[in-house]
């Protein structure tokens, strides 16, 4: 075909077609019908009443760090580690106020007026290094603030302004524990500086465990958009009632925010009011999850409670009759499933109650009662800690299916369960799920022994660790170095 025929054939099929016209187009959808535009007229006035009646209490918090405080947030390496990881890097070096004695810019958060007296909730990571606290209101009043008390282990705070009681708006507190995956949730606060914003989207799930943001979890997790900022925040339901404290994203992921659920919050709000600090039950005792291993090593289904490794000396478990080995399996009437569960319903426990348990012993469910105590500060944990656990190591007895795992003929030595970050064991290469089979020439044949021999290492001491590690069960000498206090 020639050229010129070639176009006159193209010519002819541009001809033949043409884009249909506007009559032969599919017709416009209809307007939604009145029922629809009024459920979603009711959605639309159900969420700005709450942003109108809410906002007024939602605060800006503005702290200025302490004089010399300068590297560090004031938690523990492993805390600020876990912060890191879910606000990233830039929301931590801004928020947590990672800066030069020299700097005395602020940082800023979020608070919610939860009681006329001038009380106001907001997280512990927003003022835990504060030297001072400035409180800004809806209506532009500012006001310098006290700090009422503070608790880390929940990332709860709470701080007073003096200010009339008939002049503050002051949220109303809802009841977590009917929350329903699925309904409304409303977050307000004032991500990256932007005074009061409002979000909406979901409860995506509850009683989130295991985040690694505090020590006490059952996080409310929701997709309502939650930014650097917003921490301290209220999330709301539907009806303008505080469900939770928003306090941690996902930094890497998106529509992942946790809140603590506002019945945690305040049972915190009254302690701190009463007393300035918190007091929590206390068994006494190293409990670990049952896994399905060790589930069947003891007759028990798994998951079906925790598992208690060792009994503190002369605390409220050794003399209700605990023993290691035993499973709880029901605290205070409630079912036991994980250890993260009996954390948080010892914890709440007002000390010198006697609380029943139930353990399984011997493949038998055993009633017991204890007298909860009160759990010792921080330090004295530490003081009072054994000796391996300096190394930062966690130890049990070897159980035949982990020997066997390991290929060790007989069951002497120990196993370890947990190496703490950045410890003495850590840096040995140490890791959970090793044997340890001999420390300093020493042969450890079990728990005691294994204590025993680390009892005796004096601080700043090198010693051989013979480790066995790996299904295949190979043999391996570490060194382990004590720390020198």
């Amino acid at each position: 075909m020639t050229s010129r025929a070639a176009l006159t054939a193209t010519l002819v099929v541009l001809a033949l077609w043409a884009p249909p016209s506007v009559s032969a187009q599919a017709p416009p959808a209809p307007a939604p019908s009145a029922e629809a535009q009024r459920v979603l007229q009711a959605l639309e006035e159900a969420f700005a009443a709450v942003a109108d009646r809410v906002t007024p209490s939602v605060v800006n918090v503005s702290v200025k760090a302490k004089k010399g405080a300068s590297e560090g947030s004031g938690e523990s390496p492993e805390m600020e580690q876990r912060f890191r990881e879910f606000f990233g890097q830039e929301f931590f070096d801004r928020f947590f106020r990672r800066r030069g004695p020299r700097d005395e810019g602020r940082a800023a958060g979020s608070g919610v007026i939860v009681d006329g007296r001038g009380y106001i909730l907001t997280n512990n990571h927003v003022v835990e290094n504060a030297g001072e606290i400035e409180v800004r209101l809806s209506d532009d009043r500012t006001f310098k603030a006290s700090l009422v008390g503070r608790d880390p282990k929940t990332d709860l705070a709470v701080v007073r302004i003096d200010a009339p009681p008939a002049s503050l708006p002051v949220a109303e507190m809802g009841d977590s524990d009917r929350l329903r995956i699925g309904q409304w949730a409303i977050a307000i606060g004032n991500p990256f500086g932007l005074d009061r914003t409002v979000t909406v989207g979901i409860v995506s799930a509850t009683g989130r465990t295991r985040v690694g943001v505090a020590t006490y979890e059952a996080f409310i997790q929701t997709d309502a958009s939650i930014n650097p900022g917003n921490s301290g925040g209220p999330l709301l339901d539907l009806r303008g009632r505080v469900i939770g404290i928003n306090t941690a994203i996902v930094a890497t992921g998106q529509g992942i925010g946790f809140s603590i659920p506002i019945n945690m919050a305040r049972g915190i709000l009254e302690q701190l009011i009463a007393r300035g600090r918190v007091v929590r039950g206390w068994l006494g005792i190293v409990i670990q999850d049952l896994t399905d291993e060790l589930a069947g090593g003891f007759g028990a289904p798994p998951g079906s409670g925790v598992l208690v490794a060792d009994v503190m000396k002369d605390g409220p478990a050794e003399a209700a009759g605990l023993k290691p080995g035993d499973i709880i399996v029901e605290f205070a009437g409630a079912p036991i499933k994980e250890v993260t569960d009996l954390q948080r319903r010892v914890a709440a426990v007002e000390p010198g109650l006697p609380t029943p348990l139930i353990v399984v012993r011997d493949r038998k469910r055993t009633p017991l009662t204890v007298k909860i105590g009160e759990q010792p500060a921080e330090e004295a944990l530490v003081a009072a800690q054994p000796r391996e656990e300096s190394f930062g190591l966690t130890v049990e007895a070897l159980t035949p299916e982990a020997a066997d795992k390991l290929s060790l003929s007989g069951r002497l030595g120990v196993l370890v369960t947990a190496v703490a970050p950045r410890s003495s064991g850590a840096e040995a290469g140490i890791r959970a799920g090793d044997a340890i089979l001999e420390v300093n020439r020493q042969p450890v044949t079990g728990v005691e022994s294994f204590r025993k021999i680390m009892a005796a290492v004096k601080p700043g001491q090198t010693l051989p660790v013979h480790l066995r590690r790996g299904a295949e069960g190979r043999s391996e000498y570490v060194v382990l170095k004590a720390p020198d206090k």
